[in-house]
């Protein structure tokens, strides 16, 4: 990996040596950082290191993605002044226009932060289908036709069998008989409840699910990866508490709650006014969701957690309206 991220650095150097152009610079500087790019599918192989190789490549890893950084500003500026001393006469009394440019809406700001963090941790990002079969959904997810787990749900039913997600749990087997183990992922995407709105309540939000399978996985490493991530999205230290909570496909299962950031927890529209806010049912992977993914669970264990998404995106920019978000209103959206 070392080598890998030498021969990075210098394939860097050598491109831009010849850039004089802003765009071309912009399109390198995703190739090489973006968070498909190269440097990013290097940083994605410290998961595979030996665990005392780990804190020195690891940190050799953010030096170079610092440095790397550094020189693609350095290298703006260059470019910025070059064309500034090529600028054509142009004339003074003509008005300014200024064409509207758009922006990225808050969930996917909170959204690829997320992903960010969990991808240091050596999580992978994968999608899927929002159109789901019955069997991804419940089935494999050890809740059968007759389940009361289906009746807390409120699907959108289509034709054929098929129905809106309601939960992007719906990819934790599809994962498993696609990868393999070991595995370790995050599933961001939107869901589908068909349900009444209100201001903590929508019928289409957002969800993240996180899966972790291999051998000796225990509840020790669900809560450490769940503190962890919790300190970097918040930047500071939170009051959380965990309740037994059911869940199918998990088990034993938990309710994860942190206190209401828009209130202080004092209680508010948001929090129902218990000064809680629900941000997460997580649990070790139940042994018959382990073997509907083709894989003996007296051999392998795992986590899952399921954080909406939407609630912290609401926690983030102390929204009070969970309406709001999909409203469209751009008098709303033009804020972030």
């Amino acid at each position: 990996m070392e080598k890998k991220l030498q021969e990075l650095k210098e394939q860097v150097l050598v491109d831009l040596n010849n850039v004089r152009d802003s765009k071309l610079l912009a399109d390198l500087k995703t190739k090489y950082l973006g968070r498909k790019g190269k440097l990013t599918n290097i940083l994605k192989e410290v998961k595979n290191l030996a665990v005392e190789e780990k804190p020195r490549l690891g940190k050799l890893a953010n030096e170079v993605k610092q440095e790397l950084g550094e020189i693609f500003s350095k290298t703006e500026q260059i470019i910025k002044q070059d064309n500034s001393s090529n600028i054509q006469d142009f004339d003074l009394t003509m008005p300014g226009t200024r064409q509207p440019t758009g922006h990225l809406h808050p969930s996917t700001l909170v959204q690829y932060e997320i992903e960010d963090i969990f991808s240091q941790m050596g999580f992978s990002v994968y999608d899927g289908p929002q159109v789901e079969s019955d069997y991804y959904n419940f089935t494999a997810l050890n809740t059968p036709a007759d389940h009361p787990a289906r009746d807390s749900q409120d699907t959108f039913w289509l034709e054929g069998g098929l129905l809106l997600r309601s939960q992007t749990s719906n990819l934790q087997v599809r994962m498993l008989e696609k990868h393999g183990t070991p595995f370790r992922g995050i599933f961001p995407g939107r869901v589908f409840r068909n349900e009444a709105t209100d201001a903590s309540h929508d019928h289409t939000f957002y969800q993240l699910e996180g899966l972790m399978v291999d051998k000796d996985i225990n509840i020790g490493n669900l809560i450490a990866v769940m503190r962890s991530f919790l300190s970097a999205f918040f930047k500071t230290e939170v009051d959380v508490r965990l309740r037994p909570g059911f869940f199918p496909f998990v088990e034993p299962g938990f309710e994860l709650d942190i206190k209401c950031l828009i209130c202080d927890g004092k209680g508010c529209s948001v929090c129902k006014q218990s000064g809680w806010l629900e941000l997460m049912p997580c649990g070790l992977v139940h042994p018959e969701v382990i073997k509907f993914g083709g894989l003996d669970p007296k051999e392998y264990s795992g986590f899952a957690f399921g954080l909406g998404l939407t609630r912290l995106v609401m926690m983030r920019y102390r929204i009070d309206d969970i309406r709001l978000l999909q409203s469209g209103d751009l008098r709303f959206l033009k804020q972030f």
